[in-house]
């Protein structure tokens, strides 16, 4: 069983789509196995994060953007991958430091996950994009 789930974004941001893909698992009869999502982009992450308090995904935002701040920032003047914007080279910095795939168990065509769990598309770049992300069951 797969399929694609396309997550259009706004600009840098965790964008929450847990209930397409528990839908998607409802809908296409899945048993027990193991649920992969991969996101088919370099510039943006997957995780598995806390949705019942906006201000956790405001403050990992804050922090992700400390950590690696845009190429116009002097800390970052050694970075030579500037030509698509100066969020570019940062983003591909945090998907490399995120996951981009996830794994996650299924019973009787449900996911696992804990009570306070979501699924994210964390969006690195300042321009709206239309991000896919595979998901398979086996």
């Amino acid at each position: 069983m797969q399929t694609v789930f396309t997550i259009q974004t706004a600009g840098q941001g965790l964008y929450e789509f847990t209930r397409h893909v528990s839908g998607w698992l409802a809908d296409g009869g899945a048993g027990d196995g193991v649920l992969t999502l991969f996101v088919r982009h370099t510039s943006c992450s997957l995780l598995i994060q806390e949705n019942a308090d906006p201000e956790v995904q405001d403050d990992l935002r804050a922090f992700f953007h400390r950590l690696v701040p845009p190429t116009t920032d002097p800390s970052m003047s050694y970075l030579r991958h500037t030509y698509e914007g100066p969020d570019d080279m940062p983003a591909h910095i945090k998907a490399a430091m995120m996951p981009v795939s996830l794994s996650i168990p299924v019973r009787d065509g449900r996911m696992m996950t804990g009570t306070w769990q979501g699924i994210y598309l964390f969006e690195h770049r300042n321009a709206p994009h239309s991000r896919q992300v595979a998901a398979a069951v086996s």
